[in-house]
């Protein structure tokens, strides 16, 4: 095992109990797409835990060869090769997927590209899917914490379209995206794992 690949400590930190709620959502067989697999620790560690799923890792063009050496090393066979994936644009190259999970990128993208993410996974998620969001997030414009405070007055002093989301932004961007807020797991760090599920 090589100790130079990508690596993220927030990743490791999180990725048991974040897999501890995703094995009780994703029970059937199916394709995960994965939005931001970053360096590929979630794909790896969630994947070998879940042989039953097809794990599909996509980034942003400009991001996506972080996770190869991870993945090609882990040579996993329920791992998909990783797809380049810009959800502002409209022909995303995964079409059909059961499941959709995202860490810590809507603080990241800018506001117009979480739309897109939403409605991209709305409009392909089957009646029976689940989209599963995990990061820091606010209550109708109060913070969880003194440490999610200060993330993010750092974040939008890197990049004004960066930021912590509000649920209630969230919960109304899923309505119009055609998916409800339907679980919100309290997970550590001050952190959430959000359950978007179609309307029936």
């Amino acid at each position: 095992m090589t100790n130079d690949l990508p690596y993220s400590q927030a990743c490791e930190n999180n990725k048991a109990p974040i897999l501890e709620k995703l094995q009780a959502i994703f029970t059937s067989p199916g394709k995960v797409l994965e939005i931001g697999t970053l360096t590929g620790q979630h794909a790896v560690h969630f994947a070998q835990a879940m042989p039953h799923l097809q794990w599909q890792p996509s980034d942003h063009p400009e991001a996506a060869d972080l996770c190869r050496p991870r993945l090609e090393q882990a040579a996993l066979p329920n791992i998909l090769p990783v797809v380049e994936l810009d959800v502002s644009d409209a022909n995303w190259p995964v079409d059909t997927f059961k499941w959709a999970f995202s860490a810590n990128t809507a603080h990241i993208m800018a506001w117009n590209e979480v739309e897109q993410m939403f409605r991209g996974i709305g409009a392909r998620l089957p009646e029976d899917g689940a989209f599963c969001l995990y990061g820091p997030f606010n209550n109708q414009g109060q913070y969880s914490s003194d440490s999610n405070r200060r993330f993010d007055q750092q974040l939008r002093s890197q990049a004004a379209h960066m930021g912590i989301r509000d649920l209630v932004d969230l919960s109304a961007l899923a309505e119009s995206a055609g998916m409800t807020l339907a679980g919100n797991h309290p997970m550590p760090a001050n952190n959430q794992l959000l359950v978007f599920r179609p309307i029936p």
